[in-house]
């Protein structure tokens, strides 16, 4: 079943309860490796979110709901984060375009914009412990789903799935961007706060759609 404006809504308003729960561990984790204040900043930015989404109209589409959250991201939210999670979600709604529905390439389509947009923005790599580190195994993941012949739920349950993978796997990791990594092999055994927190909402993506 494809999913629709509503499963958005769902998702930004369970990705909100989400930040807001491992706050202090989003905290913890970036104070380890970074400025401590990335769970404060994503907290903020998403109950900014779930505020506006009162003034989406009534016929918005999952594009405009996306968007909506790019914007008010970008400009609530501090640090490195909100430039880079506003840039994913604008390019994950210009993705779907004003599709009122989003079948499972639709949903891979999504999941791959918003990565590419942060990879855009932050000009990471996979192996450089950040957040894409969460998003490229995650859209890997989907991909494959999808060709499997997967449903929507099956493949942001697959992705999910990757994404938090992705995220302990950069517990090894010596940081290459940010400003973890100017701790060069200090920052190994810590995990990426962005690519937890990425881990967190890509969750949250699945848990709404399986009506969780």
């Amino acid at each position: 079943m494809a999913l629709d404006t509503a499963w958005v809504t769902a998702w930004i308003n369970r990705s909100t309860e989400v930040i807001s729960e491992n706050r202090v561990a989003l905290i913890t984790l970036d104070r380890d490796i970074g400025d401590g204040d990335h769970g404060e900043n994503m907290d903020r930015g998403f109950q900014a979110v779930s505020t506006k989404l009162d003034t989406l109209s009534p016929d918005a589409t999952p594009g405009d709901a996306l968007k909506l959250v790019a914007t008010t991201l970008i400009s609530t939210v501090g640090g490195a984060a909100g430039p880079l999670y506003g840039t994913a979600y604008l390019k994950a709604a210009a993705a779907v375009g004003s599709a009122p529905e989003l079948d499972g390439a639709a949903i891979v389509a999504l999941l791959t914009a918003a990565r590419d947009g942060i990879v855009l923005r932050g000009k990471a790599e996979s192996g450089d412990k950040t957040m894409v580190d969460a998003w490229t195994p995650a859209v890997e993941a989907a991909e494959i789903a999808q060709q499997a012949g997967s449903s929507e739920v099956e493949i942001l349950a697959a992705a999910a799935d990757a994404a938090e993978a992705g995220a302990v796997a950069t517990e090894p990791l010596v940081a290459r961007k940010g400003r973890a990594s100017y701790l060069g092999e200090r920052a190994i055994g810590h995990r990426d706060p962005g690519a937890q927190s990425s881990a967190l909402l890509l969750r949250a993506a699945a848990d709404t759609a399986a009506g969780e």
